[in-house]
């Protein structure tokens, strides 16, 4: 388990486009590096601005979109194109205006697709995608992402795990459904907690006096039961990015001067 770091910025604004900055030089170096860069993007309102912001960059260009694969960590399970899927949005938000490889982009299955209206099966073939993907030396059957990104509820939940619910507690499978979820859909398919930590790092990003309580109650000590966002850590670095409302409950020493 690796320590988190804690990065604030002034603002939900500031946060979500130095959010991107920071990604675009994380993909840029991990394609110097292997050939190909890996990541997991979210959805919900953080998720999205990021997103956006990214599409606004100048320095967007120096990324190889043919050369990066592009995986969810969770999704409503719902028909393809509807607007509360994530891949729908985010599509909406960044993808459609840039070069990417459709072969390279991997959403995780629609309501009205093969596996119908089963999202357990449709969890399990999201599950194979991954595992052929993963390579001898990637861990828990999923490639090792170089970049997974989480939005954090009020509760502090991560991708469709929330508190006390069973998918929480999934230690073997990589990708579960997820029934009677307490935010609508009830219904949706999420990477687990082991599929979460095998990545190289896991950024977290909360912004707002709503996710105040739940990056405080993850950052001081809480049972991943209860706040899962305590157990999304990376293999190589786990990262908050916060704006300073959502940092506002943080004991003082999780709270550095440097922050921005």
């Amino acid at each position: 388990m690796t320590a988190p770091q804690v990065v604030v910025h002034r603002d939900k604004e500031l946060m979500a486009k130095a959010a991107a900055a920071r990604l675009i030089t994380r993909i840029v170096d991990a394609q110097a590096a292997r050939g190909s860069a890996s990541v997991v993007l979210t959805g919900g309102r953080n998720g999205n601005a990021l997103l956006a912001a990214l599409a606004e960059a100048p320095a967007r260009d120096a990324v190889d979109w043919g050369r990066l694969d592009l995986w969810w960590g969770d999704e409503r399970y719902l028909p393809e194109g509807d607007p509360e899927r994530n891949v729908t949005q985010a599509r909406q938000a960044l993808l459609d205006a840039v070069p990417v490889d459709p072969a390279r982009v991997h959403p995780m299955p629609a309501s009205d697709g093969g596996h119908g209206s089963d999202a357990d099966a449709a969890a399990e073939g999201y599950a194979a995608e991954l595992a052929k993907a993963a390579g001898p030396e990637d861990h828990a059957g999923v490639p090792s992402f170089d970049v997974l990104m989480l939005g954090v509820g009020p509760d502090a939940h991560v991708a469709s795990l929330f508190p006390e619910h069973p998918g929480v507690r999934e230690t073997e499978r990589t990708v579960i459904g997820v029934h009677g979820s307490p935010k609508p859909p009830p219904t949706r398919i999420s990477l687990t907690l082991p599929a979460i930590r095998a990545a190289r790092e896991v950024w977290l990003l909360a912004a707002g006096e709503d996710k105040a309580n739940a990056a405080a109650m993850a950052l001081s000590g809480a049972g991943e039961i209860q706040a899962p966002a305590a157990g999304a850590y990376g293999r190589g670095r786990t990262l908050w990015l916060l704006d300073r409302t959502a940092a506002a409950q943080l004991p003082r020493e999780l709270y550095p001067p440097a922050s921005a």
